[in-house]
């Protein structure tokens, strides 16, 4: 993972972390201080109106610094506030031993307990808190020297230091082991995160991938179907092309102007019925494996029969090509008019969704070494910049459902890409757009 990022992420959660506990740790530190106030009425009754009125102070001192933890300003220095705040009753508690019996004060223990709860509870750095306990130890030496009875170096006041030392050194322990194991639950969390992210894009792309798998299942399924219609559609168009080539011979048939017209017109018919027929075969019959580097075809003849396979969507379009005059291509003929099926439908529709005639179809080819480097170009309202970068994203597509033969471009992308060539698309917005491919040259000897 991205360590600056992750700690970046860390420090801004543990700032929250922070002033959650510090709230939470002060409200705790005003209920204790206010309870103290039975320990003063046991203790020291004769000292309970000073001590009492000490306590209220500091507890009011420390709801202020609470309160002014909701400004912005203070949030960004809650550690500072927070050690504020525990500093306030360590020098309350100071004072109280000071006036009270000195190094034997029973006062040392809130010391110690306010020094353990920095460590184990709040969320303290490690320096910050050996710089509280330092200070800790040294209100309580201050205190003891103040007491008017001073102290001895030995017996009572060296074990309390002793305490108090230890206390601090164990709650520093704690806050560095506390700060790891904080760091740790983050990154952990942070990399689950990350993992639930990835297998979310996975399970995307699965679902992608299996809708591409089904659609292309669907377009062999088509094929096969189409093949097998094709042949017996292929047999009664023979029959009709045998009895009109007999009826235009007929003598009656060349004495009627009309007849002979209508013959003609039905052959033109029926020459276009096995165009298409034939069209739909190589179509239908794709090459797979290694097929697509032994097969080889014409890319010219491939463009004528894309554009009479989109002969209904394109009635009104004007559609020009300039191609080589060698134009001889490997790989497989049927799924490159697939390809051009889908370029063209797209750009008669975007065309037509623009709704301004003239439309027009530029298709351009020409050699480059021994790739032929292929354009299809519209001048309808071209694509949005935005979405250049998605029009070859499995199911990314502006049309409507039901429209073109199911081939979208990121087959055609697939396509493209098993002939060793790369599909692209560039665009000026609101004049045009174009479709770029390349296909390798053949080096067939029977060209």
């Amino acid at each position: 993972m991205d360590t600056p990022g992750l700690h970046a992420g860390y420090t801004a959660v543990l700032r929250d972390f922070r002033l959650e506990f510090s709230r939470g740790g002060a409200y705790t530190g005003i209920v204790l201080i206010l309870l103290g106030m039975g320990l003063d009425s046991a203790l020291y009754p004769d000292k309970q109106s000073a001590f009492t009125s000490a306590r209220i102070l500091v507890s009011v001192l420390i709801f202020c610094v609470v309160l002014a933890m909701r400004t912005r300003w203070a949030q960004d220095r809650i550690q500072g506030l927070t050690f504020v705040w525990l500093i306030l009753p360590q020098i309350m508690i100071a004072w109280m031993i000071a006036v009270t019996e000195g190094a034997t004060s029973i006062y040392y223990v809130g010391m110690t307990l306010a020094i353990y709860s920095s460590g184990i509870v709040l969320a303290f750095g490690l320096w910050q808190n050996m710089v509280f306990g330092a200070i800790s130890c040294l209100l309580y030496v201050a205190a003891c020297a103040w007491h008017a009875g001073g102290f001895d170096l030995a017996g009572t006041f060296v074990v309390n230091c002793l305490f108090l030392i230890m206390s601090a050194s164990i709650s520093a322990v704690f806050t560095y082991f506390n700060e790891r194991a904080r760091f740790m639950l983050f990154q952990l969390k942070a990399e689950v995160a990350q993992k639930n992210t990835q297998l979310e894009e996975t399970n995307k792309s699965l679902a992608d991938i299996k809708g591409q798998m089904l659609q292309q299942e669907k377009m062999a399924a088509i094929g096969t179907l189409a093949a097998g219609m094709l042949h017996e559609v292929n047999n009664p168009v023979n029959f009709c092309m045998m009895a009109i080539e007999v009826a235009i011979e007929d003598p009656a048939a060349k004495q009627s102007a009309l007849v002979s017209e209508c013959l003609a017109d039905a052959k033109q018919g029926m020459l276009r019925v096995q165009h298409i027929v034939s069209d739909l075969k190589t179509f239908a019959y794709r090459k797979s494996g290694n097929q697509l580097e032994t097969g080889h075809f014409q890319f010219r003849s491939a463009l004528d029969a894309a554009i009479r396979l989109v002969g209904h969507e394109t009635k009104n379009v004007s559609i020009s090509h300039d191609l080589p005059v060698d134009t001889l291509v490997r790989g497989d003929e049927a799924a490159i008019v697939g390809v051009l099926i889908n370029l063209l439908g797209n750009a008669v529709l975007s065309m037509r969704k623009g709704n301004a005639p003239p439309f027009e179809i530029r298709i351009t080819a020409h050699w480059d070494d021994n790739r032929l480097r292929i354009s299809v170009r519209d001048n309808g309202p071209g694509i949005a910049p935005e979405n250049l970068a998605r029009v070859f994203e499995p199911f990314f597509t502006t049309r409507e459902v039901g429209q073109g033969l199911g081939l979208g471009l990121s087959i055609s992308y697939g396509v493209i890409e098993r002939h060793g060539g790369t599909l692209s698309a560039e665009s000026e917005l609101g004049v045009w757009a174009s479709m770029n491919f390349d296909l390798q040259r053949s080096d067939w000897e029977g060209r």
